[in-house]
């Protein structure tokens, strides 16, 4: 499961020509492990194809498109989960805590709930735990796995694939509540410039109570199956640099 991880964590970067050139490496790596059912392996063909085939700076712009200009696309886990409350804060202490645990150290520029990042770390930690946490976030994979779907885009293979990883059903009524929350038209400015909106700044302790930390407190934010207020926006975050490592090591 290890390097279907990898491949799925590159796929969803941002494109670039070194990625493009990488696309052979991730086929062997596929081929090598053979994780994926056959039809989700053809859909995620499909997703190499296109990037393999297309100029780059045409893939750069469906890229923005949907994952920086969406705000119900987002690649940040808990964009689609806590928004901008102050458990935001608390959860990414939290899984940047776990990161630490297995001795991952971030750059202070990169956000630990980043997609891309996030499974490349769980190619790097024992299978076990590693589906364990997929299955934690799979009501947010299947949100955007649907919205991507009806869009027509075969990004949408990558949240198939990795949801096919954890053998997890995602709870029908967490993903009912994330699709209730707004999904923009990147193609419309006026309506993206109000979800991007800054939200008011709020002073004061938060009223949620005692603070948990740990493995089980990280998987209960992550189960969060909604935002704690439709209209807390926020600003999108910068894109974090991920290096890879290579993707066909034992």
């Amino acid at each position: 499961m290890r390097r279907t991880l990898k491949v799925l964590s590159a796929l969803l970067s941002y494109p670039t020509k070194q990625l493009k050139a990488a696309i052979p490496e991730m086929r062997v790596a596929l081929d090598g492990e053979v994780r994926l059912e056959q039809h989700n392996r053809d859909h995620l063909d499909g997703l190499l194809e296109e990037l393999s085939t297309s100029d780059v700076m045409d893939a750069q712009e469906r890229y923005v498109l949907l994952f920086d200009r969406t705000r119900s696309l987002s690649l940040h886990l808990f964009e689609h989960v806590h928004g901008e409350s102050r458990d935001r804060g608390q959860a990414m202490v939290d899984l940047m805590a776990l990161y630490e645990r297995h001795g991952l150290t971030l750059a202070s520029n990169e956000l630990p709930d980043y997609l891309p990042l996030f499974f490349e770390f769980l190619s790097q930690i024992p299978e076990g735990e590693a589906r364990e946490l997929l299955a934690e976030v799979s009501h947010i994979l299947e949100a955007i796995r649907l919205r991507l779907k009806k869009r027509k885009t075969l990004y949408s293979a990558v949240f198939s694939c990795a949801q096919s990883l954890t053998h997890a059903i995602p709870q029908t009524e967490e993903v009912t509540a994330l699709l209730r929350e707004p999904d923009e038209d990147p193609n419309n400015l006026a309506a993206l410039d109000a979800a991007w909106e800054a939200e008011e700044v709020k002073f004061g302790p938060s009223t949620a109570g005692a603070v948990q930390c740990g493995k089980e407190a990280l998987g209960v934010k992550l189960r969060a199956a909604r935002r704690p207020a439709p209209d807390a926006p926020a600003l999108p975050p910068k894109r974090p640099i991920i290096t890879y490592t290579t993707l066909n090591r034992a």
